[in-house]
């Protein structure tokens, strides 16, 4: 199993010992929960739906509880769910008051003919699926709040804030899991970007470009600049290099990130599983909360050079 946190410019140097560990704790228990489920002969879509719900109920991250503020103010959450071994997914965009987006899209999946639902009809679709509802209140942290009001104080003195600070545009957490019947599963959930406006909707409920899942190459959850994603099928690029031609996990994963995405002026990164058990996690920023576990050993990274 591999997990992402998001990426972005995360520097030691901006770090406390404290926040880091409190990072690594969750990241950690977050493996060791995906690792629980499939060691014990459960499904990948149970790791990966449990695991991003655990990294979802955490302030940390930029999904469910720690989801950032739109433009005026509110928390909307998108999340997205694919299974490998039917090519079935389930996406939904623009919600703020579910607690937990992943298993709206899992529900979309698992109950409905659909693949991406949105807004109010998404809300009142997950009412039928007797998920759990919050006060919009619940997603209030101070910390998103703070960076709201200083992204609209940049905007108001330097126009355009997405691109004064790159930070406004990550923030993502996401897993991909193997299971022992061979079945791969990638999710994804965010909070999107600080200050977005008209009901922006980014790469993480689109299947092909924040999430995908396909049995016979490999699973893929994104993070980055969403239209970046969108516009070059990050998630769906990696699977594809696989399909049509001998490069390896690693290869195919480094080069979306590394050199298309880089050419292009898109900033992020993902992490990807493939049907070997292969792992790859690139990035092109200066950090990524990362980690993946084995049944042999277990990995966690924040920073470009751990």
């Amino acid at each position: 199993m591999v997990i992402h946190g998001g990426a972005g410019t995360i520097l030691k140097k901006n770090m406390t010992p404290e926040k880091e560990a409190a990072y690594t704790e969750v990241l950690k228990d977050a493996l060791q929960k995906g690792k629980s489920i499939l060691a014990n002969g459960g499904s990948s879509k149970d790791a990966v739906i449990q695991t991003i719900e655990l990294m979802e109920n955490s302030p940390l991250f930029n999904a469910g509880k720690g989801a950032v503020f739109t433009n005026d103010g509110t928390n909307k959450l998108d999340a997205s769910i694919m299974d490998g071994a039917t090519l079935d997914a389930g996406a939904v965009g623009g919600i703020g008051l579910v607690k937990n987006p992943i298993k709206a899209a899992n529900a979309v999946m698992e109950n409905s003919e659909h693949v991406l639902l949105s807004g109010a009809g998404a809300e009142a679709f997950c009412k039928t699926q007797n998920l759990e509802f919050v006060d919009p209140k619940y997603f209030f942290t101070e910390k998103r709040w703070q960076s709201l009001q200083r992204a609209l104080d940049k905007e108001n003195g330097m126009g355009n804030i997405f691109e004064s600070n790159p930070d406004y545009k990550f923030g993502t957490v996401g897993a991909v899991a193997l299971d022992m019947e061979g079945n791969i599963v990638a999710g994804t959930s965010t909070g999107g970007m600080t200050n977005k406006r008209f009901d922006r909707i980014g790469d993480s409920p689109i299947i092909g470009a924040g999430t995908y899942a396909d049995n016979q190459t490999c699973g893929v959850s994104c993070t980055g600049h969403g239209e970046y994603f969108i516009r070059y099928a990050v998630a769906h690029d990696v699977s594809a290099q696989l399909e049509y031609s001998n490069k390896s996990l690693d290869e195919a994963a480094n080069y979306t990130i590394n050199e298309k995405l880089v050419e292009a002026g898109g900033s992020g990164g993902l992490i990807a599983l493939d049907k070997k058990g292969n792992i790859s996690m690139p990035f092109n920023t200066e950090g990524m909360y990362r980690g993946y576990i084995t049944d042999k050993e277990q990995y966690i990274g924040i920073y470009k050079n751990d």
